[in-house]
C-alpha cells in the first residue's frame, strides 16, 4: 500500500514519518513552564505551591465561634463535641465539621404576617400559606384570623440538629396545632377581648410540653397573640358588634356611676334617720321612767302623809304655773255676787 508523505498524515506537523525527539520536546515544554514561574526555578512553584496548601489548610482547620453561640463538631458525620465561643481547630479537608447553633440568641416565629427586613428564614411564613395559618374556628363555631408570635431558645444544640428533622419547621407544625386546640375551646369574644392572657399561657405550657416530648432541644419563651379579626366578609357586620357592646359596656358603667353616687347617699340618709329614731326611742323611754320614777316616789310619800303631799303638790304646780301668767285676779273664796265684767280673753290677747 502506497505511503502518503503529504503533512496531512503528520500529527507533529513534519513532512516525514520519522518519530519525535522526546527529549527535545520535554526539554522544550519545561522551559516555556519555567518562564511561567516566578523567578524561573521549581523551588519556587513547589514554594508557592507549599503555601497555596497550608492557606487551604488553615482555612479548613480553623474556625470561629460566635459569643451567643456554640459550634457541635462531627467527625464523619459522627458527633463528636460541643465547642464553646472562640477560635478553635478542628481536623481539615472535611474530616471535622463544625455546625455554629446561637444557643443564647431568643429566636422567634411570626405567624400570619412578616417582620420587613427579617434575617432568620425560619422566622416568616415562608412557603406556608400565611392567610391558612391564621384562619381558626372558635368554639361557638365562628370564624377568626390569629396572628401571633412564638419566641423561643435552642436549650439543646445536639437534639435540636440530630433528634428532629428540620426542628424549625417542626415547631410551626406544633404551634399551629395548639394554637387551634386553645383557640378552639373558647368563644370569639373570649378570644378577642378577655381572653387573651389565658389563650398565651396556655398554648405556652402546651407548647413547651410537645417540645420536650418530641425531644426538639428548644425552650419556648413566650406565646403573644398580636391581631385578631373576623374573616373580610364579615369584618364590617362584626365590628357593628363589637361597637354595640362596647356601648352597653358604656352605659353600664355610667349606671353604676351613677349607682355608687345615689346609693351611699341614700344609705347614709338611712343609718341617719335610724340613728336619730334611736336616739329619740331612748328620749322618750328615759323620760317614761324617770316620770314612772318620779311617781312611785311621790306615791310613797303621798301613803305616809297625804295631805302633807297633797299640799305640797298643789304649791309646786302653782310655783310652776303663776309665773307664766302675766294678768293674775285673786278673789277670796267667801266673796259672794262678783259681776263678771272683766273681758279675760282681750287681756289674753294683748300680752
Amino acid at each position: 500500500m502506497p505511503q502518503n508523505n503529504g503533512s496531512s498524515g503528520n500529527p507533529w506537523g513534519g513532512g516525514n514519518n520519522s518519530p519525535p525527539d522526546l527529549d527535545k520536546v520535554l526539554s522544550e515544554n519545561i522551559g516555556r513552564f519555567k518562564k511561567m514561574l516566578p523567578g524561573g526555578s521549581p523551588t519556587s512553584f513547589f514554594l508557592l505551591l507549599s503555601l497555596i496548601l497550608f492557606a487551604i489548610l488553615a482555612w479548613s482547620a480553623f474556625y470561629t465561634v460566635p459569643s451567643d453561640s456554640v459550634a457541635v463538631v462531627q467527625r464523619f458525620g459522627k458527633y463528636l463535641k460541643d465547642v464553646p465561643p472562640g477560635l478553635h481547630l478542628k481536623l481539615p479537608f472535611g474530616i471535622d465539621s463544625a455546625k455554629v447553633v446561637p444557643v443564647k440568641r431568643q429566636l422567634k416565629q411570626e405567624f400570619g404576617f412578616t417582620t420587613p427586613g427579617a434575617t432568620d428564614p425560619g422566622q416568616s411564613p415562608g412557603a406556608h400559606d400565611s392567610k391558612r395559618e391564621t384562619q381558626m374556628v372558635t368554639g361557638d363555631l365562628n370564624a377568626a384570623l390569629v396572628e401571633w408570635v412564638v419566641q423561643y431558645r435552642i436549650s439543646d444544640p445536639v437534639k435540636f440538629l440530630f433528634e428532629v428533622r428540620e426542628p424549625s419547621e417542626t415547631l410551626r407544625y406544633v404551634s399551629e396545632s395548639v394554637m387551634r386546640e386553645v383557640v378552639g375551646d373558647r368563644t370569639v369574644d373570649e378570644v378577642i377581648t378577655i381572653g387573651r392572657q389565658d389563650i398565651e399561657s396556655q398554648a405556652l405550657v402546651k407548647m413547651q410540653a410537645l417540645s420536650t416530648k418530641y425531644a426538639m432541644g428548644i425552650s419556648i419563651d413566650q406565646v403573644q397573640l398580636k391581631n385578631i379579626n373576623p374573616p373580610l366578609p364579615v369584618q364590617e357586620s362584626f365590628n357593628e358588634v363589637n361597637q354595640a357592646q362596647q356601648e352597653k359596656e358604656k352605659l353600664i358603667n355610667e349606671a353604676r356611676r351613677d349607682y355608687n353616687k345615689v346609693i351611699p347617699l341614700a344609705l347614709g340618709e338611712k343609718d341617719q334617720r335610724i340613728r336619730e329614731a334611736d336616739g329619740y326611742r331612748l328620749k322618750r323611754i328615759n323620760e317614761a321612767e324617770g316620770d314612772a320614777a318620779r311617781f312611785n316616789a311621790l306615791f310613797a310619800e303621798y301613803i305616809k302623809a297625804p295631805e302633807v303631799t297633797r299640799r305640797r303638790i298643789y304649791i309646786e304646780t302653782m310655783q310652776a304655773v303663776l309665773p307664766e301668767i302675766r294678768s293674775k285676779i285673786i278673789i277670796d273664796e267667801r266673796t259672794n255676787n262678783v259681776l263678771p265684767l272683766l273681758n279675760l280673753d282681750a287681756k289674753q290677747g294683748g300680752k
